[in-house]
């Protein structure tokens, strides 16, 4: 029997796995175990990238982005959610209930509406709190680079919840959700709904997730990138190291930009590299639930 465990991006999702973990160690699916720490992140208001505290578009309007993935057969995304709370369970919807892995807008809270998915106000008091101080500030939109110092709040800007699991069975699963960079342009989608940006899961090869300025990860298929290299042989970090290579060597990376990634092996080994310093990971297994630093930090 596989030794289960769970990888996280971002420090905040240590407590979230470490609530988690004994469901997973009990036998409980990875996909139940990814959608079910995704979903606690989208409703912590304390987390300003994710779900509920997350931060608006330049309008004050709030629209968030999320994946679920097992294979490459088998994945479900939404973009644009205006009026539902949870968008990883939409995704999962998605995934099991259509022929299709991505619906967008409107129409994907209609779907929802239609599985009976309560709607709910997305915007927290306090993320238009921060929109109207921005209002009033000078409508800046270049973006910050998300900087972990261990409390939930990454920015000002935005980022990215990705979790990947495997499960007593050896099953990989992975998640992703996000509100998107703060004050986007309207309409913007980043990474992390689009299968092998954001997220990629591909139970022969591994999996891998990324967080950070999503159109850096878009540009080289990022999450398919690394999955793809640990197919060839590659170890994870070394994935990761050439897929953050790759982005830098086809992006003017400007010193506000942040890019990382974590990945698992089917049978495993995992590891997280990031652009620069002021990115962490969380690691749930059988002797406990840790915060990590990246074992790759490629810019000082």
């Amino acid at each position: 029997m596989t030794s289960p465990f769970l990888l996280s991006t971002w420090s905040f999702s240590e407590p979230i796995l470490e609530s988690e973990y004994p469901n997973l160690s009990a036998g409980c699916s990875a996909l139940d175990a990814v959608e079910a720490c995704v979903r606690n992140a989208e409703q912590d208001e304390s987390i300003d990238s994710v779900g509920f505290g997350g931060l608006p578009d330049r309008n004050g309007n709030c629209t968030f982005d999320a994946m679920v993935m097992t294979s490459p057969s088998s994945s479900g995304a939404v973009c644009g959610i205006e009026r539902h709370l949870h968008p990883v369970s939409i995704a999962r919807l998605v995934m099991e209930k259509t022929n299709h892995t991505l619906l967008a807008g409107t129409l994907a809270d209609d779907f929802a509406d239609s599985h009976a998915m309560e709607s709910a106000n997305i915007l927290a008091h306090t993320s238009e709190q921060k929109w109207e101080s921005w209002k009033k500030r000078s409508r800046d939109t270049k973006p910050l680079a998300p900087f972990d110092h261990g409390h939930g709040q990454l920015f000002g800007s935005h980022d990215t919840i990705g979790t990947i699991a495997l499960d007593s069975h050896g099953t990989l699963a992975g998640a992703c959700s996000t509100s998107g960079m703060a004050w986007k342009v309207p309409g913007r989608v980043g990474d992390s709904p689009i299968v092998g940006h954001g997220l990629y899961v591909d139970p022969k090869r591994g999996a891998a997730t990324g967080t950070g300025h999503g159109e850096l990860i878009s540009g080289v298929n990022g999450a398919f990138l690394v999955v793809d290299l640990m197919g060839r042989g590659a170890t994870p970090l070394e994935a990761i190291h050439e897929t953050l290579d790759r982005i830098v060597s086809c992006w003017d990376i400007k010193k506000e930009y942040q890019v990382a990634f974590i990945a698992t092996t089917p049978e495993g080994k995992f590891a997280g590299g990031a652009l620069r310093a002021g990115f962490k990971y969380a690691m749930c297994n059988s002797d406990g639930c840790i915060v990590k630093d990246p074992e790759l930090v490629m810019l000082d």
